[in-house]
C-alpha cells in the first residue's frame, strides 16, 4: 500500500523541518505512512513547487504549503 501523504520539501528548510515534525507525529498516531519528496531531485518539481515549500499531498491531491496544520491533516486523513 502506498503512503496516503506525499510530502515536498527541500534541504535546509526550516518550514519543511517544523511541518516534518507534524506530518511525521500525525501519520505515526494514526498508523499511516508518509513519503517525503525533496525537490531539488527533480526540475519539474521545484518549477511546480519552488517557495511554496513544504507541500503536504493527501490522496494525491494538495493538502497545505508552508505550514500543515495539524488539526487539518488528522480530519483530512479521516481522524
Amino acid at each position: 500500500m502506498s503512503a496516503r501523504v506525499t510530502f515536498y520539501t527541500r534541504p535546509g528548510c526550516h518550514l519543511c523541518d517544523e511541518a516534518r515534525t507534524v506530518v511525521a507525529a500525525v501519520c505515526a498516531d494514526l498508523g499511516e505512512s508518509f513519503e517525503e519528496v525533496d525537490i531539488t531531485t527533480d526540475g519539474d518539481l521545484e518549477d511546480r513547487f519552488g517557495e511554496e515549500v513544504p507541500v503536504t499531498f493527501v490522496d494525491g491531491r494538495q493538502h497545505d504549503f508552508w505550514r500543515v496544520d495539524e488539526t487539518r491533516l488528522r480530519k483530512a486523513l479521516g481522524a
